[in-house]
């Protein structure tokens, strides 16, 4: 399908009449197949988890009712001040979830919507926290394939078509042009990655993971994809070594500062010959930290780090213009220096 025929499409077939009800309200379809009724206008939206946070503040950042946590120091500058203080109203869905149903109902919003994996566990969660709080609670999909689709129906539910098509189209055409160009990269000239997560660099993704998500999107081989499919595993030095990566990413600033100087790490081509990368993580992570549409540059980044003679162009003016789109401001020179040290 393509992409006039994507956005035409999801809004015929998501936001339909809720057949008998009066007109103020209308059935959306989520990605879970959960048929939710919502009011015509919908003004407050409570993210579930930091991967909706992002979502609805790109499309729709004025009903956006509050953050999932407080802003750390280094990340509030790339957030306009108005919104960075919307209050921190806690997580319903993933690690560390610290709403509950007494806070959502006190945020009064007209919706919730969770951003991500969908999968029975979080329908059955959304299915009980609808009918305890009578607050409509929406799931979307989050990975590469459905981003765009899932961008149209935040615009549809928050009345922000204009933003959300333009959104969509940017989304679309960003995917396509790097796909298009990894393509006519030769299987034998794809890297082979190991992305380190923690402050040991211990921790790595399995196939299939949503971690790993960014770096199977551009064709590179996941060094640890021996483990077999899942989330996130614990892996051991020794065990990297053996992997013996072409290229090693992380998003932890310990773990970068930590591995030229380790006496196992620093012995790794890849470390000695200084292709260890630290992801930008403000005012959100490139990679997987949290995993949503923060993820649109990180894959422009990663395609750099990893295909450079096939993605030659100067980043900076295009971190300039994800900036200005997601997060409703453009970054400084220093700031985009501080990016991409």
């Amino acid at each position: 399908m393509n992409r006039r025929n994507l956005i035409a499409a999801t809004a015929a077939a998501c936001f339909l009449p809720g057949g008998g009800r009066a007109q103020s309200r209308r059935v959306v379809t989520d990605s879970a197949g959960r048929k939710v009724e919502l009011p015509a206008r919908v003004e407050r939206i409570y993210a579930a988890g930091p991967p909706a946070s992002i979502l609805v503040f790109a499309i729709a950042p004025d009903k956006l009712i509050g953050w999932t946590s407080a802003w750390r120091e280094a990340e509030r500058p790339f957030i306009a001040q108005r919104y960075a203080d919307l209050p921190a109203l806690g997580r319903l869905t993933g690690r560390g979830n610290t709403a509950n149903v007494e806070i959502v109902m006190g945020a009064k919003p007209d919706v919730i919507i969770d951003y991500g994996t969908v999968s029975p566990t979080l329908s059955s969660l959304a299915d009980r926290v609808q009918q305890q709080t009578g607050i409509p609670y929406l799931l979307l999909e989050g990975d590469f394939d459905r981003m765009a689709e899932s961008i149209l129906q935040v615009g549809r539910i928050a009345s922000e078509e204009k933003r959300a098509e333009s959104f969509a189209r940017y989304t679309q055409d960003t995917i396509a042009d790097i796909s298009r160009r990894v393509a006519k990269v030769p299987t034998d000239r794809r890297p082979r990655v190991y992305y380190g997560r923690g402050p040991q660099g211990l921790s790595t993704g399995l196939v299939g993971s949503i971690n790993m998500e960014s770096i199977e999107q551009l064709g590179a081989v996941n060094v640890a994809a021996e483990l077999g499919k899942g989330g996130l595993v614990q892996v051991s030095v020794e065990q990297v070594l053996r992997w013996n990566p072409d290229v090693i990413i992380t998003i932890d600033p310990n773990f970068y500062t930590l591995a030229p100087r380790h006496p196992v790490w620093s012995t790794l081509p890849a470390v000695k010959a200084g292709r260890i990368h630290l992801a930008p993580n403000v005012p959100f992570g490139w990679i997987d930290f949290p995993p949503s549409i923060n993820r649109l540059i990180g894959l422009r980044w990663l395609a750099r780090i990893l295909y450079p003679q096939a993605f030659p162009e100067d980043l900076r003016p295009i971190v300039r213009d994800f900036y200005t789109r997601c997060y409703h401001q453009a970054p400084s020179e220093a700031q985009l220096d501080q990016l991409l040290r």
